[in-house]
């Protein structure tokens, strides 16, 4: 039930928060940078299996490394390093091989990924300890 409760909570952190952020809150800068290249609509199957498979490697790269720690400060470490190279894999590889693609946006697409990663993991690893035997009071 840990597992579930971890993966769970990581998945769907990290997709309300991304939500907002690319519909609300950056909306404006992916559009100015890449919009060109944006569908009108997102193609929501591909955005599923990115969220689960996402959310699987922040559990198991983060949240259950750092499962015996007592608190979250290395879990959110973990996690935003694995945004970090995750989402600069992304950027990088986009600023090397296509035309125009904006340096800018890759830098802040890669800060978000730190930071969404590493608030997502948190939450697995809130939601991992809550199954985890108390010692008796």
């Amino acid at each position: 039930m840990k597992y579930a409760a971890a993966y769970a909570a990581t998945a769907l952190v990290m997709v309300v928060l991304d939500l907002l952020w690319l519909g609300v809150i950056a909306r404006p800068l992916y559009q100015h940078g890449i919009g060109h290249l944006m569908l009108e609509r997102p193609n929501v199957p591909v955005a599923v299996l990115f969220y689960a498979v996402f959310a699987l490697g922040l559990v198991v790269f983060a949240v259950l490394p750092t499962a015996a720690d007592p608190g979250w400060t290395r879990t959110a470490l973990w996690a935003a390093l694995f945004g970090f190279f995750a989402y600069a894999t992304y950027d990088l590889t986009n600023l090397a091989t296509l035309k125009g693609w904006p340096v800018g946006l890759s830098l802040i697409d890669m800060a978000w990924g730190s930071a969404v990663s590493a608030v997502s993991g948190v939450a697995g690893k809130l939601a991992f300890d809550l199954f985890l035997p108390r010692a008796p009071a």
